[in-house]
């Protein structure tokens, strides 16, 4: 580390702070669906996610190799250009955390270098093959399978137990959710945390530190790693909200369907070397995991904002990246007021932010969520509260695809009358 320049140095920081917000940005990922459904309590989640973010870490290198030698070319890049691309993923993921949207931090990092790259060089200087095949594809094609592997083991989990008291199988689902988290944060540290390093050593082979090819150090990969885990322990409570309750609603076994879906796609495309996007994985089994179940709904206005989010932020995050590249160009002043864009930037999102706190208190609270055309469904289906006057209902049995909300609406004894049994206490999910 000797031969680090400040620069180089400046990169290096600004790479970390970088994994930091892809920590608190994607903790959603992992922790939104065990905290909305009472399986762990806000606190625990994150600083559970945070421990195996950092394990996870020291997993593996193929993605941090697709990084750093496969989106741009190593041969002539200058060490402001990394700073530049960086510059354009922090503000997009500090942004797409502003407004609580589950956007994806490795496109914002593949956008902000792709943009800086072709700035500074060219578009010669960006592998088009690598971005398709390893990037876009992916980027596709992973929402959809995650999606359709959460709605069938949905469907599977209420098949098997329909005819199981759902009170009593959920606490065995909630603990299930525990380990199926567990092994979300765990892939989310070997994918997540590998790009971070993959830009680190990229920068350390501009500057001359390392020569082309090269695997990340130890120091990297403990500092990516103990950087994203720092990130995940604050808790992206913003997006934790959309993820857990602003799409949809989620009984114990559709979060353990959905997280065991999403854990099985990032792992695997880890082994492959996809830069995959977790957020993207994670987002698309929740949505799977909702229509899975009998009578579920997704709301689709929270969804449409995400999916929009996602189209921008490649593009979002190339244009910032190319406008910090274009000043980074004119010398040393212009990477100063680079950084002080960036810093200025951040302060002013922060600053937006505590106008309407979203903390692990109210985390659960989604009051503020937009009604989409089938949110006002929901009223339709909700159990009633344990209490509530009714008339009880003989038992349905249950379906193939397990319970409907609108029969267990049905199916909860209600009445506290004189002469009224003790109504059973509700599970909470």
């Amino acid at each position: 580390m000797e031969n680090i320049t400040l620069l180089l140095g400046i990169v290096i920081v600004t790479a970390l702070v970088f994994d930091f917000t892809n920590g608190f940005h994607d903790t959603a990922n992992a922790m939104a669906t065990t905290i909305s459904t009472g399986a762990l309590k806000p606190k625990t989640a994150v600083a559970m996610s945070a421990v195996l973010n950092l394990v996870g870490a020291f997993l593996s290198v193929e993605v941090a190799k697709t990084i750093s030698g496969g989106i741009i070319s190593e041969e002539g890049m200058r060490t402001e250009v990394i700073f530049a691309a960086l510059v354009g993923a922090i503000l997009w993921n500090l942004l797409t955390w502003l407004v609580g949207l589950p956007s994806s931090s490795s496109h914002a990092l593949f956008g902000g270098l792709i943009g800086a790259a072709v700035m500074s060089a060219g578009w010669s200087s960006v592998n088009g093959s690598t971005v398709v095949t390893k990037v876009l594809l992916p980027a596709i094609a992973a929402p959809l399978v995650a999606g359709l592997a959460a709605m069938l083991a949905t469907r599977l989990t209420y098949r098997i137990g329909r005819r199981a008291d759902e009170r009593a199988t959920a606490k065995g689902y909630r603990a299930g959710q525990i380990a199926s988290a567990g092994l979300v944060s765990l892939a989310h540290g070997t994918n997540d945390a590998q790009k971070t390093m993959g830009i680190i050593t990229l920068a350390l082979v501009t500057g001359g530190v390392l020569v082309p090819g090269s695997n990340p150090p130890v120091w990297v990969i403990t500092s990516a790693g103990v950087a994203i885990a720092l990130g995940t322990y604050l808790g992206g409570w913003r997006i934790i909200r959309t993820m857990g309750k602003g799409l949809t609603d989620l009984a114990p076994p559709q979060g353990f369907a959905a997280q065991t879906s999403a854990a099985t796609v990032i792992l695997a495309s880890s082994h492959l070397g996809f830069s995959l996007s977790t957020t993207q994985s994670c987002s698309g089994a929740v949505m799977g995991a909702g229509l899975g179940r009998k009578g579920g709904v997704v709301r689709w206005s929270t969804a449409t904002r995400m999916f929009v989010a996602w189209g921008l932020t490649l593009p979002a995050a190339g244009l910032v990246g190319a406008g910090a590249e274009l000043l980074t160009k004119q010398g040393t002043w212009g990477v100063v007021v680079t950084g002080a864009l960036l810093i200025i930037g951040s302060a002013v999102i922060w600053t937006l932010s505590r106008r309407q706190p979203v903390t692990h208190d109210n985390v659960n609270d989604v009051d503020g969520e937009p009604a989409g055309l089938v949110t006002p469904t929901v009223a339709t289906v909700t159990p009633p509260r344990v209490g509530d006057h009714a008339a009880p209902e003989p038992a349905a049995e249950a379906s193939a695809d397990g319970p409907s909300d609108e029969e267990l609406k049905t199916t909860i004894p209600a009445g506290n009358g004189p002469s009224a049994e003790p109504a059973p206490r509700a599970a909470t999910v």
